[in-house]
Protein backbone atom coordinates (compact mmCIF):
# COMPACT_ATOMS: atom_id res chain seq x y z
CA UNK A 1 0.00 0.00 0.00
CA UNK A 2 1.37 3.38 -1.01
CA UNK A 3 2.06 5.87 1.73
CA UNK A 4 -0.89 8.13 2.48
CA UNK A 5 -0.34 11.71 3.52
CA UNK A 6 -3.91 12.13 4.77
CA UNK A 7 -5.43 9.51 7.15
CA UNK A 8 -8.89 10.27 5.75
CA UNK A 9 -7.90 8.65 2.44
CA UNK A 10 -7.21 5.45 4.35
CA UNK A 11 -10.57 5.57 6.14
CA UNK A 12 -12.48 5.82 2.80
CA UNK A 13 -10.94 2.51 1.65
CA UNK A 14 -12.52 0.52 4.51
CA UNK A 15 -16.25 -0.31 4.31
CA UNK A 16 -16.57 -0.23 8.08
CA UNK A 17 -15.21 3.29 8.15
CA UNK A 18 -12.96 4.50 10.96
CA UNK A 19 -13.72 1.46 13.16
CA UNK A 20 -12.00 -0.93 10.70
CA UNK A 21 -9.17 1.47 9.95
CA UNK A 22 -8.28 2.21 13.60
CA UNK A 23 -5.81 -0.75 14.16
CA UNK A 24 -3.80 0.23 11.12
CA UNK A 25 -3.87 3.91 12.05
CA UNK A 26 -2.65 3.10 15.57
CA UNK A 27 0.30 1.17 14.19
CA UNK A 28 1.08 3.79 11.58
CA UNK A 29 1.04 6.84 13.86
CA UNK A 30 1.96 5.30 17.21
CA UNK A 31 4.73 6.94 19.25
CA UNK A 32 7.20 4.44 20.73
CA UNK A 33 8.10 4.80 24.37
CA UNK A 34 11.80 5.50 24.81
CA UNK A 35 12.74 3.65 27.97
CA UNK A 36 16.25 5.13 28.08
CA UNK A 37 14.81 8.61 28.62
CA UNK A 38 11.54 7.87 30.38
CA UNK A 39 12.52 5.09 32.80
CA UNK A 40 13.94 6.25 36.14
CA UNK A 41 17.67 5.62 36.25
CA UNK A 42 18.95 3.79 39.34
CA UNK A 43 22.27 5.19 40.55
CA UNK A 44 25.21 2.84 40.93
CA UNK A 45 25.49 3.74 44.62
CA UNK A 46 21.93 2.48 45.13
CA UNK A 47 22.68 -0.71 43.23
CA UNK A 48 25.75 -1.26 45.41
CA UNK A 49 23.77 -0.72 48.60
CA UNK A 50 21.03 -3.10 47.45
CA UNK A 51 23.65 -5.72 46.66
CA UNK A 52 25.32 -5.29 50.05
CA UNK A 53 22.01 -5.40 51.93
CA UNK A 54 21.18 -8.69 50.28
CA UNK A 55 24.60 -10.34 50.73
CA UNK A 56 26.11 -8.79 53.84
CA UNK A 57 22.80 -8.91 55.70
CA UNK A 58 23.07 -12.70 55.48
CA UNK A 59 26.84 -12.84 56.01
CA UNK A 60 27.03 -10.60 59.10
CA UNK A 61 23.50 -10.80 60.50
CA UNK A 62 22.93 -8.35 63.36
CA UNK A 63 26.29 -6.66 62.75
CA UNK A 64 25.31 -5.40 59.30
CA UNK A 65 23.05 -2.43 60.27
CA UNK A 66 25.83 -0.68 62.21
CA UNK A 67 28.37 -1.49 59.48
CA UNK A 68 25.99 -0.11 56.86
CA UNK A 69 25.67 3.20 58.72
CA UNK A 70 29.46 3.36 59.06
CA UNK A 71 30.04 2.77 55.34
CA UNK A 72 27.70 5.65 54.56
CA UNK A 73 29.42 7.94 57.09
CA UNK A 74 32.65 9.88 56.80
CA UNK A 75 35.72 7.68 56.73
CA UNK A 76 38.45 8.01 59.35
CA UNK A 77 42.04 8.50 58.22
CA UNK A 78 45.52 7.94 59.51
CA UNK A 79 48.65 9.99 58.79
CA UNK A 80 51.54 7.87 57.50
CA UNK A 81 54.66 9.78 58.49
CA UNK A 82 57.29 10.45 55.83
CA UNK A 83 60.59 9.36 57.39
CA UNK A 84 62.56 11.05 54.60
CA UNK A 85 61.89 14.57 55.96
CA UNK A 86 62.51 16.19 59.36
CA UNK A 87 60.91 13.38 61.36
CA UNK A 88 61.02 15.13 64.73
CA UNK A 89 59.17 18.16 63.39
CA UNK A 90 56.45 16.09 61.72
CA UNK A 91 55.90 13.90 64.80
CA UNK A 92 55.65 16.95 67.04
CA UNK A 93 53.09 18.50 64.68
CA UNK A 94 50.93 15.37 64.76
CA UNK A 95 51.23 14.96 68.52
CA UNK A 96 50.06 18.55 68.94
CA UNK A 97 46.89 17.46 67.13
CA UNK A 98 46.55 14.80 69.90
CA UNK A 99 47.09 11.92 67.50
CA UNK A 100 48.91 8.71 68.44
CA UNK A 101 51.36 6.49 66.54
CA UNK A 102 49.35 3.25 66.54
CA UNK A 103 52.00 0.76 65.20
CA UNK A 104 54.60 1.77 67.75
CA UNK A 105 52.02 2.07 70.55
CA UNK A 106 50.90 -1.50 69.92
CA UNK A 107 54.52 -2.64 69.73
CA UNK A 108 55.32 -1.01 73.09
CA UNK A 109 52.29 -2.59 74.75
CA UNK A 110 53.44 -5.98 73.47
CA UNK A 111 56.91 -5.46 74.94
CA UNK A 112 55.41 -4.36 78.25
CA UNK A 113 53.33 -7.55 78.31
CA UNK A 114 56.43 -9.67 77.61
CA UNK A 115 58.32 -7.99 80.43
CA UNK A 116 55.43 -8.48 82.87
CA UNK A 117 55.29 -12.18 81.92
CA UNK A 118 59.10 -12.53 82.23
CA UNK A 119 59.40 -13.45 78.53
CA UNK A 120 62.67 -12.85 76.61
CA UNK A 121 62.51 -9.59 74.67
CA UNK A 122 64.86 -9.25 71.65
CA UNK A 123 67.05 -6.18 71.51
CA UNK A 124 65.44 -3.46 69.41
CA UNK A 125 68.60 -2.93 67.40
CA UNK A 126 68.88 -6.61 66.50
CA UNK A 127 65.55 -6.60 64.69
CA UNK A 128 66.44 -4.03 62.07
CA UNK A 129 70.20 -4.12 61.76
CA UNK A 130 71.83 -5.66 58.69
CA UNK A 131 71.44 -9.40 58.99
CA UNK A 132 72.01 -12.44 56.87
CA UNK A 133 69.03 -14.21 55.30
CA UNK A 134 69.49 -17.11 57.72
CA UNK A 135 69.49 -14.93 60.84
CA UNK A 136 66.47 -12.98 59.55
CA UNK A 137 64.47 -16.20 59.26
CA UNK A 138 65.43 -17.14 62.84
CA UNK A 139 64.22 -13.79 64.09
CA UNK A 140 60.83 -14.40 62.47
CA UNK A 141 60.53 -17.68 64.34
CA UNK A 142 61.24 -16.08 67.71
CA UNK A 143 59.16 -12.97 67.04
CA UNK A 144 56.18 -13.20 64.64
CA UNK A 145 55.82 -9.44 64.16
CA UNK A 146 58.78 -7.06 64.11
CA UNK A 147 57.84 -3.48 63.29
CA UNK A 148 60.32 -1.13 61.67
CA UNK A 149 60.92 1.92 63.88
CA UNK A 150 60.71 4.01 60.70
CA UNK A 151 57.09 3.01 60.11
CA UNK A 152 54.87 5.51 61.92
CA UNK A 153 51.18 6.12 61.35
CA UNK A 154 49.22 8.49 63.59
CA UNK A 155 45.51 8.08 64.33
CA UNK A 156 43.02 9.81 66.58
CA UNK A 157 41.49 7.83 69.47
CA UNK A 158 38.26 5.87 69.12
CA UNK A 159 35.26 8.14 68.91
CA UNK A 160 37.38 11.15 67.92
CA UNK A 161 36.31 12.33 64.45
CA UNK A 162 38.92 15.11 64.16
CA UNK A 163 40.38 15.53 60.68
CA UNK A 164 44.10 15.78 60.06
CA UNK A 165 45.33 19.06 58.66
CA UNK A 166 46.66 18.83 55.09
CA UNK A 167 50.39 18.08 54.94
CA UNK A 168 52.59 21.00 53.94
CA UNK A 169 55.72 20.70 51.76
CA UNK A 170 59.08 21.46 53.34
CA UNK A 171 62.02 23.33 51.81
CA UNK A 172 62.75 20.45 49.40
CA UNK A 173 59.07 20.29 48.37
CA UNK A 174 58.53 16.99 50.24
CA UNK A 175 55.33 16.34 52.18
CA UNK A 176 55.48 15.38 55.86
CA UNK A 177 52.75 12.72 55.90
CA UNK A 178 50.36 10.82 53.66
CA UNK A 179 46.66 10.55 54.57
CA UNK A 180 45.26 7.05 54.12
CA UNK A 181 42.87 4.58 55.68
CA UNK A 182 44.98 3.44 58.64
CA UNK A 183 43.68 -0.13 58.20
CA UNK A 184 45.52 -0.19 54.85
CA UNK A 185 48.76 -0.33 56.81
CA UNK A 186 47.88 -3.70 58.37
CA UNK A 187 48.75 -5.79 55.26
CA UNK A 188 52.17 -4.10 55.19
CA UNK A 189 52.69 -4.89 58.88
CA UNK A 190 51.62 -8.48 58.24
CA UNK A 191 54.12 -8.76 55.38
CA UNK A 192 56.88 -8.23 57.98
CA UNK A 193 59.59 -7.00 55.60
CA UNK A 194 63.10 -7.45 56.98
CA UNK A 195 66.36 -5.73 55.92
CA UNK A 196 67.68 -7.01 52.61
CA UNK A 197 64.40 -8.43 51.33
CA UNK A 198 63.28 -8.20 47.72
CA UNK A 199 59.62 -7.19 47.57
CA UNK A 200 56.89 -7.16 44.90
CA UNK A 201 53.80 -4.95 45.16
CA UNK A 202 51.72 -6.61 42.45
CA UNK A 203 48.74 -4.19 42.27
CA UNK A 204 50.29 -1.06 43.69
CA UNK A 205 48.12 1.95 42.75
CA UNK A 206 47.11 4.34 44.24
CA UNK A 207 50.30 3.95 46.29
CA UNK A 208 49.62 4.09 50.04
CA UNK A 209 50.93 0.58 50.76
CA UNK A 210 53.85 1.11 48.38
CA UNK A 211 54.81 4.24 50.26
CA UNK A 212 54.57 2.35 53.57
CA UNK A 213 56.89 -0.37 52.23
CA UNK A 214 59.43 2.30 51.28
CA UNK A 215 59.13 3.91 54.72
CA UNK A 216 60.38 0.71 56.37
CA UNK A 217 63.73 1.25 54.56
CA UNK A 218 64.10 -2.54 54.54
CA UNK A 219 63.57 -3.28 50.84
CA UNK A 220 66.79 -4.11 49.01
CA UNK A 221 64.72 -4.01 45.83
CA UNK A 222 61.04 -3.07 45.44
CA UNK A 223 59.13 -3.96 42.26
CA UNK A 224 55.97 -1.86 41.88
CA UNK A 225 53.37 -2.92 39.33
CA UNK A 226 49.88 -1.92 38.27
CA UNK A 227 48.15 -2.90 35.05
CA UNK A 228 46.78 0.62 34.52
CA UNK A 229 49.32 3.04 33.01
CA UNK A 230 47.36 6.09 34.18
CA UNK A 231 47.26 4.78 37.76
CA UNK A 232 50.98 4.01 37.58
CA UNK A 233 51.67 7.57 36.47
CA UNK A 234 49.67 8.90 39.44
CA UNK A 235 51.67 6.61 41.72
CA UNK A 236 54.91 8.07 40.34
CA UNK A 237 53.67 11.55 41.27
CA UNK A 238 52.88 10.37 44.80
CA UNK A 239 56.39 8.98 45.18
CA UNK A 240 57.90 12.24 43.90
CA UNK A 241 56.20 14.08 46.78
CA UNK A 242 57.47 11.70 49.47
CA UNK A 243 60.61 9.86 48.39
CA UNK A 244 64.04 11.39 47.60
CA UNK A 245 65.25 10.89 44.04
CA UNK A 246 68.33 8.91 45.11
CA UNK A 247 66.06 6.22 46.62
CA UNK A 248 64.19 5.80 43.33
CA UNK A 249 67.17 4.47 41.39
CA UNK A 250 66.58 1.52 39.04
CA UNK A 251 68.54 -0.92 41.21
CA UNK A 252 66.31 -0.21 44.22
CA UNK A 253 62.94 0.65 42.69
CA UNK A 254 61.24 -0.61 39.54
CA UNK A 255 57.83 0.60 38.33
CA UNK A 256 55.98 -1.37 35.63
CA UNK A 257 52.51 -1.62 34.09
CA UNK A 258 52.18 -5.31 33.26
CA UNK A 259 49.23 -7.64 33.63
CA UNK A 260 49.84 -8.93 37.16
CA UNK A 261 48.56 -12.39 36.21
CA UNK A 262 51.74 -12.91 34.18
CA UNK A 263 54.23 -12.29 37.00
CA UNK A 264 54.27 -15.93 38.09
CA UNK A 265 55.74 -16.85 34.72
CA UNK A 266 57.82 -13.72 34.16
CA UNK A 267 59.73 -13.78 37.47
CA UNK A 268 59.10 -17.09 39.15
CA UNK A 269 60.66 -17.85 42.57
CA UNK A 270 62.14 -14.35 42.77
CA UNK A 271 60.85 -12.35 45.75
CA UNK A 272 61.12 -12.72 49.52
CA UNK A 273 57.87 -10.84 50.07
CA UNK A 274 54.86 -10.31 47.76
CA UNK A 275 51.89 -8.04 48.46
CA UNK A 276 48.78 -8.86 46.38
CA UNK A 277 46.32 -6.02 47.03
CA UNK A 278 43.80 -6.94 44.35
CA UNK A 279 41.09 -4.93 42.57
CA UNK A 280 37.76 -5.49 44.33
CA UNK A 281 34.31 -3.95 44.75
CA UNK A 282 35.84 -1.26 47.01
CA UNK A 283 32.75 -1.27 49.19
CA UNK A 284 33.04 2.17 50.76
CA UNK A 285 33.72 3.90 47.44
CA UNK A 286 30.85 1.98 45.79
CA UNK A 287 28.18 3.26 48.20
CA UNK A 288 29.43 6.85 48.21
CA UNK A 289 30.76 7.69 44.73
CA UNK A 290 29.17 7.48 41.29
CA UNK A 291 32.43 8.08 39.43
CA UNK A 292 34.23 4.95 38.25
CA UNK A 293 31.85 2.68 40.17
CA UNK A 294 32.07 -1.04 39.44
CA UNK A 295 28.31 -1.25 40.07
CA UNK A 296 27.40 0.61 36.89
CA UNK A 297 25.48 -1.68 34.53
CA UNK A 298 28.24 -1.42 31.92
CA UNK A 299 30.64 -3.10 34.37
CA UNK A 300 28.35 -5.91 35.53
CA UNK A 301 30.35 -8.65 33.82
CA UNK A 302 33.61 -7.20 35.14
CA UNK A 303 32.22 -7.27 38.66
CA UNK A 304 31.02 -10.85 38.31
CA UNK A 305 34.47 -11.93 37.11
CA UNK A 306 36.32 -10.32 40.03
CA UNK A 307 36.82 -13.52 42.11
CA UNK A 308 38.41 -15.27 39.13
CA UNK A 309 40.72 -12.31 38.47
CA UNK A 310 41.65 -12.11 42.15
CA UNK A 311 42.45 -15.83 42.28
CA UNK A 312 44.65 -15.54 39.19
CA UNK A 313 46.52 -12.58 40.67
CA UNK A 314 47.08 -14.36 43.97
CA UNK A 315 48.35 -17.50 42.22
CA UNK A 316 50.74 -15.31 40.20
CA UNK A 317 51.98 -13.69 43.43
CA UNK A 318 52.49 -17.12 45.01
CA UNK A 319 54.55 -18.33 42.04
CA UNK A 320 56.65 -15.14 42.07
CA UNK A 321 57.59 -15.80 45.72
CA UNK A 322 60.70 -17.76 46.70
CA UNK A 323 60.21 -20.99 48.66
CA UNK A 324 60.26 -19.84 52.29
CA UNK A 325 58.92 -16.43 51.32
CA UNK A 326 55.68 -14.72 52.37
CA UNK A 327 52.59 -13.58 50.48
CA UNK A 328 49.94 -11.22 51.86
CA UNK A 329 46.60 -11.02 50.05
CA UNK A 330 44.38 -8.01 50.78
CA UNK A 331 41.17 -6.29 49.65
CA UNK A 332 38.97 -3.42 50.79
CA UNK A 333 35.73 -5.40 50.62
CA UNK A 334 33.63 -7.36 53.11
CA UNK A 335 32.74 -10.04 50.57
CA UNK A 336 33.60 -13.64 51.47
CA UNK A 337 33.62 -14.47 47.76
CA UNK A 338 36.46 -12.00 47.24
CA UNK A 339 38.26 -12.72 50.51
CA UNK A 340 38.35 -16.15 52.17
CA UNK A 341 37.10 -18.09 49.16
CA UNK A 342 39.72 -16.55 46.88
CA UNK A 343 42.52 -17.48 49.29
CA UNK A 344 41.26 -21.05 49.64
CA UNK A 345 40.81 -21.38 45.88
CA UNK A 346 44.28 -20.03 45.09
CA UNK A 347 45.90 -22.41 47.60
CA UNK A 348 44.15 -25.33 45.89
CA UNK A 349 45.17 -24.15 42.39
CA UNK A 350 48.79 -23.62 43.46
CA UNK A 351 48.96 -27.15 44.88
CA UNK A 352 47.07 -28.94 42.11
CA UNK A 353 48.54 -27.18 39.05
CA UNK A 354 52.01 -26.10 40.20
CA UNK A 355 52.89 -28.39 43.12
CA UNK A 356 53.34 -25.39 45.42
CA UNK A 357 52.67 -26.04 49.10
CA UNK A 358 51.55 -23.17 51.31
CA UNK A 359 51.03 -22.63 55.00
CA UNK A 360 48.43 -20.26 56.43
CA UNK A 361 50.11 -17.88 58.90
CA UNK A 362 48.37 -16.94 62.15
CA UNK A 363 47.59 -13.21 62.39
CA UNK A 364 46.20 -13.26 65.93
CA UNK A 365 49.15 -11.14 67.08
CA UNK A 366 48.06 -8.26 64.84
CA UNK A 367 44.46 -8.49 66.01
CA UNK A 368 45.57 -8.38 69.66
CA UNK A 369 48.09 -5.58 69.16
CA UNK A 370 45.68 -3.24 67.39
CA UNK A 371 42.29 -4.16 68.86
CA UNK A 372 42.16 -0.73 70.54
CA UNK A 373 42.52 1.00 67.17
CA UNK A 374 40.44 -1.18 64.83
CA UNK A 375 37.25 -3.20 65.01
CA UNK A 376 38.19 -6.76 63.99
CA UNK A 377 35.72 -9.44 62.89
CA UNK A 378 36.33 -12.64 64.88
CA UNK A 379 34.61 -15.14 62.56
CA UNK A 380 36.80 -15.13 59.44
CA UNK A 381 37.43 -18.57 57.97
CA UNK A 382 40.99 -17.50 57.14
CA UNK A 383 42.79 -14.17 57.59
CA UNK A 384 41.61 -11.04 59.39
CA UNK A 385 38.94 -8.47 58.55
CA UNK A 386 38.59 -4.90 59.83
CA UNK A 387 34.93 -3.89 60.04
CA UNK A 388 33.77 -0.27 59.68
CA UNK A 389 32.41 1.07 62.97
CA UNK A 390 31.32 4.59 63.88
CA UNK A 391 33.79 4.78 66.78
CA UNK A 392 36.66 3.56 64.54
CA UNK A 393 35.48 4.12 60.98
CA UNK A 394 38.32 2.43 59.11
CA UNK A 395 38.10 -0.27 56.50
CA UNK A 396 36.77 -2.54 55.35
CA UNK A 397 40.18 -4.17 55.05
CA UNK A 398 40.76 -7.89 54.64
CA UNK A 399 44.24 -9.44 54.72
CA UNK A 400 45.58 -12.97 54.85
CA UNK A 401 49.17 -14.18 55.12
CA UNK A 402 50.60 -17.27 53.44
CA UNK A 403 54.07 -18.79 53.64
CA UNK A 404 55.36 -20.72 50.67
CA UNK A 405 56.92 -24.00 51.75
CA UNK A 406 57.85 -25.50 48.35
Amino acid sequence: MAALKDPRQLVRRFPGGLRDARPLLCRRYAVKTKWASSRRRIQSTQLALQNFDMNYGVQFGNLWPSMRVSLLSEQKYGALVNSFVDLTKVVEELELQRAKDFPQAGHQSERSHEVSQNLPVPEESSLFSDTTEESASKLEVTRPLAISPNLKCFTFPRGDITRFKPARPDGSNMLGYYLMDAASLLPVLALNVQPGHTVLDLCAAPGGKTLALLQTECCRHLAINDVSTSRTNRLRKVLQSYVPTNLCSADRLRITSFDGRQWGMMERNTFDRVLVDVPCTTDRHSVLEEDNSIFTKLRTKERQMLPMLQTQLLVAGILATKPGGTIVYSTCTLSQLQNEYVVEGAVEVAAAEYGVELKLEDLTAIRILYRNTFNFYNQCRVGELVLPHLTANYGPMYFCKLRRLL
